[in-house]
């Protein structure tokens, strides 16, 4: 059981050891891009690089990183709700010393809930944040009402896309999507399964193009995935391709985090956990 007390303690100590902590939020306007995939095998990078790293699995309701790592949870953000879990308990680990929460079935719940009990929910989410450098949403597919308030509370969005040209003009719709809401947050592109390096810089700058003249935002190339057999052996071993370090879609994505450290990627300054909290539940209620 979660005791008040005792989160009301936790909390004042968290205030005076606040933490730099990068929110990200990873989305695609369609399924089937490789999104979770790349969430999953990116937020292992950045543990390679020695960061603490929370993936929280927010594809409502068809969560898949229990699925991608061969392993079945114990605990998913179910229980928090359900069986009065704390969150704490909830995170489980994954390979190279990642932590993830798993998402489970009728995560819809999250979005449900009274005032009341989206206070205990945001008190602890704020207290786990401050153990990690970042935390990384996956997001599902497209954006809900719901689902976008988490969007808008991070310090960056990074989009999967691929060179399929309903891909691209999907991942427009939700670029616009976001943008019509907060025409602040910056937002990254990944552009995943491409054939040959000009096949991703001519999908990103035509998206980047069509950015430009409608929305005056200037989009940022975090980098490019070839379409690469070794990820489809790794998904059916239920491993991250990362794992599998001399393939070509691993090499790429550690380029790809390498420069993600560089500052002109890096393009937020760290906040803390506690204010993505803050405005996350500000967005929950105003809706």
């Amino acid at each position: 059981m979660r005791d008040q007390a005792e989160a009301l303690r936790r909390r004042l100590n968290d205030l005076t050891n606040l933490r730099e902590t990068k929110s990200l939020a990873v989305v695609s306007g369609k399924g089937g891009v490789g999104k979770s995939n790349f969430s999953l095998n990116f937020a292992i990078s950045l543990c390679h690089k020695g960061y603490k790293v929370l993936l929280f699995d927010m594809d409502v309701g068809m969560g898949n990183i229990d699925i991608l790592l061969g392993k079945s949870s114990k605990f998913t953000i179910v229980d928090f709700f359900e069986k009065n879990e704390s969150l704490k308990n909830i995170v489980s680990e994954g390979p190279e010393n990642l932590h993830y929460i798993a998402g489970g079935t009728g995560l819809n719940r999250l979005f449900k809930i009274d005032r009341t009990m989206l206070d205990e929910f945001t008190e602890e989410f704020s207290s786990v944040l401050n153990e990690y450098d970042y935390v990384i949403f996956d997001m599902g597919a497209g954006v809900t009402e719901e689902t976008l308030q988490f969007i808008l509370s991070v310090d960056e969005i990074i989009l999967v896309t691929t060179p399929e040209p309903t891909s691209i003009t999907d991942g427009y719709a939700m670029l616009k999507h976001i943008h019509m809401q907060d025409d602040r947050v910056p937002f990254l592109v990944v552009v995943n399964r491409t054939l040959e390096k000009n096949d991703g810089l001519v999908t990103f700058n035509r998206l980047n193009s069509v950015t430009q003249k409608f929305l005056g935002r200037e989009l940022k190339l975090l980098g490019m995935i070839p379409d690469d057999q070794s990820i489809r052996l790794a998904v059916s071993k239920q491993t991250p391709f990362i794992l599998a370090t001399k393939s070509l879609a691993s090499k790429a994505l550690m380029e790809l985090t390498e420069r993600y450290e560089q500052a002109k990627f890096n393009v937020m300054q760290p906040s803390n956990g506690f204010r993505f909290v803050t405005k996350l539940k500000r967005l929950l209620f105003e809706r």
